[in-house]
């Protein structure tokens, strides 16, 4: 799809605005959620003095640095994570934007386009969600991974139906049930190492991977023990962990998961290209 730049620049900077606002709320969902509290009231409050954030105050990014980091009311500081995760969500956002608009979805049809850009938007926002809860409790919640599948499923199938690409809604439902089985017989055979919080989003992310692609499928699945492996090795080296310590593999996934989405399908025909094979 052809855009005018302008319009395209627009369509990236607006879209990394609204990630920052989803962001935000990200911030309440990662605390509160774990804790089983309201995600709606009460409204936010200082934790300090428990006066109410006017909502002037609570601008994602922007009311922050105004406030240098601390409580108008009382003075304290407040945590450079909210802001980070804000600017990090934006940019997120931003990105997949871009990516989007570069044709990394491969589609035709402006309202698959739309259904499918919505359907990473999600995903995007759950990936920071579950990747700071289970750094935080060692946990995937269910309220969230859970209803990953059908907001996932209906908006992929949706997009597949108006593209007129069966072909890769039943790839999507193979991958599914492919990592979602592979992640299982792990958790089985090594209860101490993967847990069956990792098996429930192990069958989001085949779905979404599998939806883009083998290639795509396939780094997805590997990149996420790569990348944990090495992470692993670092901190054992470093002395900050040792081989029985816990990690939590939920980040991993996920990060591993949009290795794959944004260049698994490069990677894997770069690799089998060594091979004088084609994907």
């Amino acid at each position: 799809m052809l855009l005018d730049p302008a319009f395209a620049v627009a369509v990236v900077v607006l879209t990394g605005i609204f990630g920052t606002i989803i962001g935000s709320f990200l911030n309440v969902v990662v605390w509160r959620l774990p804790r089983g509290e309201s995600l709606s009231h009460p409204g936010s409050a200082c934790p300090n003095c428990g006066h109410p954030i006017r909502w002037w105050d609570n601008i994602p990014v922007v009311s922050w640095i105004v406030l240098r980091g601390k409580c108008r009311d009382c003075g304290a500081p407040i945590s450079s994570r909210y802001v980070l995760v804000e600017t990090a969500t934006g940019l997120f956002f931003a990105g997949i934007a871009f990516w989007i608009l570069s044709g990394g979805l491969g589609l035709v049809e402006p309202v698959a386009l739309i259904l499918a850009g919505v359907a990473f938007l999600y995903l995007a926002s759950i990936s920071v969600a579950l990747a700071l809860i289970d750094l935080d409790t060692h946990t995937l919640p269910n309220r969230i991974v859970l209803p990953s599948y059908i907001v996932g499923a209906v908006l992929i199938v949706a997009a597949s139906l108006v593209e007129g690409d069966l072909g890769s809604l039943i790839r999507a439902g193979i991958g599914l049930a492919a990592m979602f089985a592979a992640y299982f017989l792990m958790a089985i055979a090594y209860p101490g190492g993967m847990g069956f919080g990792d098996v429930k989003l192990a069958g989001v992310l085949g779905l979404y991977l599998a939806w883009l692609g083998w290639g795509e499928l396939a780094i997805g699945f590997f990149a996420a023990f790569v990348l944990g492996g090495v992470f692993s090795l670092v901190l054992i080296l470093a002395k900050k962990a040792s081989r029985k310590s816990g990690i939590p593999f939920g980040p991993w996934m996920l990060v591993g998961a949009w290795v794959g989405i944004f260049v698994g399908d490069a990677i894997a025909r770069g690799y089998l290209a060594l091979f004088g094979l084609a994907l």
